[in-house]
């Protein structure tokens, strides 16, 4: 169908990109809105190279747009991610669209360095986790929210997109389906427990009044809290709890992992309970916690 291909616009294909990333592989909103800015910076780069047909690109123009990327102070990590997001693209254009080659196969990722993510210490976690006013029914809802996203290693998008046939009480779990439609089963503890039953009796009723919703977490107009306020709690409640880092609600599951491992949980469970389908996703958690033994031997070993 090369017809196809030289006809389309670069706008037409990347919807026709993003239809296949759905119908073929169920990607999730997040999903499908990280390939559109990712393409979309592409093609604004082409467009502006007077680049009107994917056949008009090479490898030389790859590289030029990387360039910018760098120059534009983008990480290695960034620049890698966005790459990918294009060999993707032009795999897809070379199969449903008849493109002749992809001016990828000889450009290499950029390389990138060990990448250790940002945690709390448990002391930071309790207090960041105790900043909300729980006399309001927006402080109890923000201290559930803040008790089941460390309990339970939430990413943010799980944590406001949890609904209430997602939590049971009696036992003491939600189900989670994370990236790629994967269902997992994570346990909340007593804590996180009797918080989210404090909310869901007293603040959750008041909040919503007279409206209804699926949604375990609510703002006052009924609609459920959205991620780009959940990262506003977490900076306005870190901010109060005196740490001086610049932090967002995916480092509560970074340190909810690094918490389990410091206290000996298995790399397997651990793995689970996050819903990594690739244990090697964990194992950065790992370096972590050698990190920390190596704190502790320093500090207590007689020659450390």
């Amino acid at each position: 169908m090369p017809e196809k291909e030289t006809g389309a616009s670069w706008t037409e294909l990347v919807d026709d990109f993003m239809s296949r990333l759905v119908i073929d592989q169920g990607a999730s909103p997040n999903t499908l809105d990280a390939y559109s800015r990712d393409l979309l910076n592409f093609v604004d780069f082409a467009e502006g190279q007077r680049l009107a047909n994917p056949g008009d690109i090479n490898s030389n123009h790859i590289l030029g747009w990387m360039k910018s990327l760098r120059d534009s102070g983008l990480s290695a990590r960034t620049t890698a991610r966005k790459l990918s997001a294009l060999r993707s693209f032009f795999r897809f254009l070379a199969e449903e669209h008849s493109l002749d080659s992809t001016p990828l196969a000889v450009i290499n990722n950029p390389r990138i360095g060990a990448y250790l993510p940002r945690v709390l210490s448990v002391s930071e976690v309790n207090t960041l986790i105790e900043q909300p006013d729980t006399s309001r029914p927006i402080g109890l809802r923000d201290r559930a929210l803040l008790e089941v996203t460390y309990a339970c290693g939430l990413r943010a998008s799980e944590a406001v997109g949890l609904k209430l046939n997602q939590v049971d009480i009696k036992v003491g779990y939600v189900r989670i389906v994370g990236k790629g439609n994967k269902e997992r089963i994570v346990p909340m503890g007593e804590i996180a427990m009797d918080w989210l039953m404090r909310y869901l009796k007293s603040g959750r009723p008041r909040l919503l009044g007279k409206r209804a919703s699926y949604f375990v977490f609510v703002a006052r107009a009924g609609r459920p809290v959205t991620r780009q306020r959940f990262w506003q709690l977490i900076k306005q409640y870190s901010r109060s709890a005196g740490i001086d880092r610049d932090i967002s609600p995916h480092v509560l599951r970074h340190s909810f992992a690094t918490h389990l491992l410091e206290r000996g949980a298995d790399l397997r469970a651990v793995q689970m309970l996050l819903g990594h389908a690739d244990i090697s996703t964990t194992q950065i958690y790992t370096h972590l916690d050698i990190e920390h033994l190596r704190t502790i031997h320093r500090k207590y070993h007689p020659r450390g």
